[in-house]
């Protein structure tokens, strides 16, 4: 545009400007301001993409899981015993042995 501009400029004294270099430029805080604001929403907009992209992936994996453990219910046990493991590590935590309630249902009819 500038160079555009200066070729109309100089065209008629038979003068062709092949290169424009800027040195200095100023631009209002209302514009600097505005292109701000659009990169930071170009940024969010970026991180939002890549964060859904992740929850997709995450909720794949976790979907091939949940098909793998249905297929086994020995496979779900040890997963169960694998996280108590992990919990147990933990040097103050207290853990809670959930109990199916057709079990704890055999033993209230007695």
């Amino acid at each position: 545009m500038i160079q555009a501009s200066l070729l109309e400029s100089t065209e008629a004294w038979g003068i062709k400007v092949e290169r424009i270099e800027l040195k200095d430029v100023r631009l209002p805080v209302q514009l600097q301001r505005a292109m701000a604001a659009e990169a930071e929403a170009t940024r969010e907009a970026r991180a939002m993409v890549i964060s859904a992209e992740g929850e997709h992936k995450a909720s794949r994996a976790l979907k091939e899981a949940a098909d793998i453990i249905s297929e086994s219910p020995g496979a779900l046990q040890l997963r169960y015993l694998q996280t108590l493991n992990t919990i147990s590590a933990e040097k103050n935590s207290t853990i809670i042995f959930p109990i199916p309630i057709d079990i704890i249902s055999a033993f209230m009819k007695r």
